[in-house]
């Protein structure tokens, strides 16, 4: 089953069963899919188009969630934490540090260069390899130790 079929299924779920909150997390997802496709002019989102999509959303929660933290916003905190883990239910599962480590080391070794100023190629080689199953920062952070050491 698609991801897509699976957001409408569960979408349809919450609204049955009364689940305000998973409701409008899973509408606002359908919202976020419906705008990547109508933006890359395509008539729908391939299982890859959702991720990208979900995990930009989950994204943008984990920085909500440190604003709220620093705010002392425990409310909004839990709100976010809880959709959050709505979303991160789509998402494949996420790979151990030493799986990424490897592929990192693996895809350094292919460009044969590095110095700290292949960065940005390093980032760029890692991320399709990695889709959805590995945040941003965390793949930053071990490529700038790798690079660095």
């Amino acid at each position: 089953m698609s991801l897509i079929k699976q957001i409408e299924d569960d979408l349809i779920k919450a609204l049955k069963g009364g689940d305000k909150e998973k409701t409008l997390t899973l509408r606002g997802l359908k919202s976020d899919i419906r705008y990547y496709t109508i933006e890359k002019k395509t008539k729908e989102a391939s299982d890859d188009d959702v991720i990208t999509v979900l995990n930009k959303a989950a994204k943008r929660r984990r920085d909500s969630i440190e604003q709220f933290k620093l705010g002392k916003r425990d409310d909004l905190v839990a709100k976010e934490s809880n959709e959050l883990s709505i979303i991160e239910a789509y998402l494949p599962a996420k790979m151990s540090a030493e799986e990424l480590e490897k592929i990192i080391k693996d895809t350094i070794a292919e460009l044969g260069d590095e110095t700290p100023s292949q960065m940005g190629l390093v980032m760029k080689a890692v991320m399709p390899k990695v889709a959805g199953q590995a945040d941003g920062k965390e793949i930053k952070d071990i490529v700038t130790k790798l690079l660095a050491g």
